[in-house]
């Protein structure tokens, strides 16, 4: 949010006599410590000067500003970086200078007043807004806490459910709502927005209008009792929603503290909070996210070459399944015209129903009108020949995983598409090379594998191969930017960067079960961790014939490092192949809710006696942090090897790609970054103890072992980049 140029603030006074401050930080106006000195000797000069008798305060170019400077949180987290004593910003800066300034001040708000934009807002002694502009504290998305006054100021003004709302989903509200809730005095145009701040400013210095110093308002607070039951019912639903966090918590308990012993003592206590939760891991791991998130578009060797992205006027998929029917939706909801291509009329109309049914679900749930579902569906059309494909720009091929059938499609597509368009397929394990193998088109064939459901699921892997062009890789990251999806680019092998990375999730659940863990345990382990469900509810959901098929592409790939296991297989020629038959690892009712199923132990003694195993007693009672260790170290250890053998150009796109792929918790900063917080030498000695006990599943590979015994961080930058991109 920050930028490398200082960012400052602007002081001209009117012959009005406002002095009009502007706070200058492109491009969002983001307050980093220069801007909030500045704000401060801009406060003390207007104050100074006889000729100012009022102050309003604005954003350039029409943003008030986005709030506090992220990217200065590297530096005062790691101790590099000098900083003002706790509370000085909130307490001299903005309490003392602006609030208490012995001139009225307005804030003049467009576009963003967010964080700690809309703290300074929140301290002058009125607000204007246009109708569009967006306020809100969104720190705890941060895993901190608003530190500039927020959780003070807050509730006064909007009162405190609607302020615990605010601060705890991170959500903003539109002007016109801020108005409705108080939050703003009066909605005007962007142009009349600083004439009318001005004339304000000078209304309240004539007494007609009122002078509040937000940090002392009490009207809107309810009687102590009151508020402790709204704090306790927050209480409650933050200990339901997030039980892994402390900072939503912490933020409940310095609102308390402000209601309870009054402002000023609110924020001493907040101050104090904001530097405890800044060096907590749970912050370290959201604000490393929110930066590699932002980093994934840029590929070394790709996208600083100056190649600028071809226009897409025209797309094509292929297959209308659940992933083809997906993907179209995600196109056509971003204003791309597609052609959906079938085998028949049959299949055509269900893809067809598909696409329908998720953008009525759309309607549905109030997201979309009816007038926008005519017109998003008018781009789709339906086709059962390549006719039409030969003014495509890309071609998205979706078909079942099978070989012959790709290549046969991708040699058609080489006839009909024109010589520039993009040739992708959306596999999820086959080499690609192999896919193109009967075409002579290999710079425009690349992968574009999203996840299901795939107009929902946010990441979508961009596979290259060794000789996909460059331009190709820059047109594909522009679509999925369009498409609103967080693109991360890896390079060509079996499974790619995210299901390469967590085969071993659903194995090692297996190879525990096998040796007498609990099915439900181990499930339970890890929902607690933070995974939105355990390995066995996942390959229940997954449907065990994707789990077979995918699996032997693991065998057979890399045969020294799977765990081999007759147990889902057995289960599925009885009839059990997961949700989809309310009979897998876990039985289902209508409502598709999972309970645990007693027959189940008879399936796993059957395949423990095929494997020759017996009961370790040690696993029978695992500890949690056991079962969470024993099942993502080789998770860890895979990602290793996907990072030495360059598939991935960065660690912290394997960290996304953990967090939006598979759903691995934010809050702990993706799977290279979680490991790097316990440390390579500990994952290291964990699987060396495991790998002579249980095998080979567990050893750890080269790239573990050398860091460890550097005692360096895993996601550090490779020395040479072996990159297969």
């Amino acid at each position: 949010m920050g930028s490398k140029a200082k960012g400052r603030t602007v002081l001209e006074v009117g012959a009005d006599g406002v002095a009009l401050i502007t706070i200058i930080n492109p491009p969002v106006n983001s307050l980093s410590f220069d801007v909030l000195f500045g704000l401060k000797e801009s406060y003390e000069e207007a104050l100074r000067r006889e000729d100012v008798k009022a102050i309003v305060v604005t954003g350039a170019k029409g943003k008030f500003s986005g709030g506090f400077d992220i990217t200065a949180f590297g530096g005062l987290q790691g101790g590099q970086k000098a900083e003002p004593k706790p509370g000085y910003i909130s307490v001299e800066v903005i309490t003392n200078t602006v609030e208490g300034a012995r001139k009225p001040s307005v804030a003049a708000i467009d576009g963003l007043a967010l964080g700690g934009g809309l703290e300074v807002a929140m301290a002058c002694h009125a607000r204007i807004s246009t109708p569009t502009a967006q306020l809100g504290l969104p720190e705890l998305q941060l895993g901190l806490i608003p530190g500039f006054g927020g959780t003070q100021r807050l509730p006064r003004l909007v009162g405190i459910s609607k302020a615990l709302e605010m601060m705890l989903t991170s959500k903003p509200v539109k002007g016109e709502e801020a108005h409705d809730l108080g939050l703003v005095d009066a909605i005007v145009s962007p142009d009349d927005l600083v004439s009318t701040a001005r004339l304000w400013a000078l209304d309240i210095l004539e007494r007609r209008r009122p002078w509040v110093a937000s940090l002392h308002k009490t009207d809107k607070l309810e009687p102590l009792g009151e508020a402790r039951e709204i704090l306790k019912f927050a209480r409650a639903q933050v200990r339901k929603q997030a039980p892994n966090l402390k900072h939503p918590l912490v933020c409940i308990d310095v609102v308390e503290e402000g209601i309870a012993s009054g402002g000023r003592a609110g924020l001493w206590k907040e101050a104090q909070e904001f530097q405890g939760l800044l060096r907590a891991d749970t912050c370290k791991s959201l604000v490393h996210i929110f930066f590699a998130q932002r980093g994934t578009s840029k590929v070394p060797g790709v996208t600083d070459r100056g190649l600028v992205p071809r226009r897409v006027t025209k797309v094509a998929v292929i297959g209308g399944g659940l992933m083809g029917s997906g993907i179209t939706t995600a196109l056509i909801l971003s204003n791309y015209p597609v052609i959906l291509k079938e085998v028949n009329e049959k299949f055509l109309q269900a893809g067809i129903g598909r696409v329908k049914a998720n953008l009525q679900n759309r309607v549905k749930k109030g997201k979309m009108t009816e007038e926008k579902f005519e017109k998003t569906l008018s781009l789709l059309k339906g086709a059962l020949d390549y006719e039409s494909f030969r003014d495509v720009d890309i071609v998205i091929e979706a078909v079942i995983e099978k070989v012959s059938l790709k290549q046969q499609i991708f040699a058609d597509l080489e006839k009909y598409c024109p010589q520039h368009c993009i040739l992708a397929s959306n596999t999820s394990t086959i080499d690609l090379n192999l896919i193109g193998e009967k075409t002579k088109s290999h710079d425009r064939i690349i992968g574009a594998h999203f996840f299901s459901p795939a107009h929902v699921m946010p990441l979508l892997e961009i596979v290259r191969t060794n000789q996909t062009s460059p331009q190709v890789i820059v047109d594909l990251l522009e679509v999925g930017k369009k498409i609103k999806k967080t693109p991360v680019v890896v390079g060509n092998c079996t499974g790619f960067a995210v299901n390469r990375t967590f085969f071993p999730y659903a194995q090692a659940g297996l190879l525990l079960i096998e040796r007498g863990a609990d099915v439900y345990q181990i499930d339970r382990a890890i929902t607690k961790f933070g995974m939105p469900m355990g390995p066995f509810r996942l390959a229940d959901l997954v449907g065990f014939g994707v789990a077979i098929a995918t699996g032997m592409q693991y065998i057979e790939k890399f045969p020294e490092r799977t765990y081999k296991s007759m147990l889902i297989p057995m289960m599925q020629e009885d009839g059990r192949a997961g949700e989809t038959t309310k009979r897998g690892f876990y039985v289902y009712d209508d409502k598709r809710k999972a309970n645990p199923d007693p027959e189940l132990k008879k399936y796993i003694e059957k395949s423990r006696s095929i494997s020759g195993l017996s009961i370790d007693p040690k696993l029978v009672n695992l500890p949690e942090k056991d079962i969470v260790e024993m099942i993502f170290f080789p998770v860890v250890n895979e990602a290793c090897r996907v990072y030495a053998e360059g598939i991935a150009v960065k660690a912290a796109d394997l960290d996304i790609a953990s967090v939006m792929g598979m759903g691995f918790p934010p809050y702990r900063g993706g799977i290279m970054f979680w490991a790097d917080l316990l440390g390579s030498k500990y994952i290291y000695s964990r699987l060396e103890q495991w790998s002579n006990i249980y095998g080979e599943f567990f050893k750890p590979c080269a790239y573990l072992a050398e860091r460890a015994a550097q005692g360096a961080p895993l996601s550090s930058p490779l020395k040479q980049s072996k990159s297969r991109l």
